[in-house]
């Protein structure tokens, strides 16, 4: 059996959109928003999308990259304070592979006519999966395409 391992590492972004924050919250709430802007790159193909918005409630998505890879995103709802907060853990895998399982806080807050969020997570790194920054990127490019749907 090979020596198992878990790395660390948080980060936090935020974001300012014009809109308001029940806007906001509904577009990660309302599976048929979510799913226009919750997605991979251009080069994957969606296998599976499960949403239970709900506190317990759980959500899947699955899809094939380009490369053939298959990424698994599986997450449990902790806390939802309707346009004020989310909370969720998530566990992420590789064509099966356990890489991450990972706590993300999403926090709304009036700011003028719109909205701040503020995302942090904290992520366990599994086994010697080597992240290098990719999740932070991932994160970056949902909250921008978030940004799209909104606008």
């Amino acid at each position: 059996m090979s020596e198992r391992s878990a790395t660390h590492g948080t980060f936090t972004l935020e974001r300012v959109y014009e809109v308001s924050p029940a806007r906001v919250f509904k577009a990660w709430a309302d599976p048929a928003i979510k799913a226009r802007w919750f997605v991979g790159p251009s080069d994957w193909q969606l296998l599976e999308r499960v949403i239970d918005f709900r506190i317990g409630g759980t959500e899947r998505l699955s899809g094939r990259k380009g490369s053939g890879v298959v990424s698994t995103f599986d997450a449990v709802y902790h806390d939802i304070v309707p346009e004020q907060r989310i909370i969720y853990c998530y566990d992420m895998r590789l064509d099966g592979r356990h890489i991450s399982v990972s706590l993300a806080t999403v926090d709304l807050k009036p700011e003028g006519a719109g909205t701040r969020l503020t995302m942090t997570e904290q992520g366990a790194f599994l086994d010697d999966y080597d992240d290098g920054g990719s999740r932070e990127r991932g994160t970056r490019i949902l909250l921008e395409q978030l940004g799209k749907e909104l606008s």
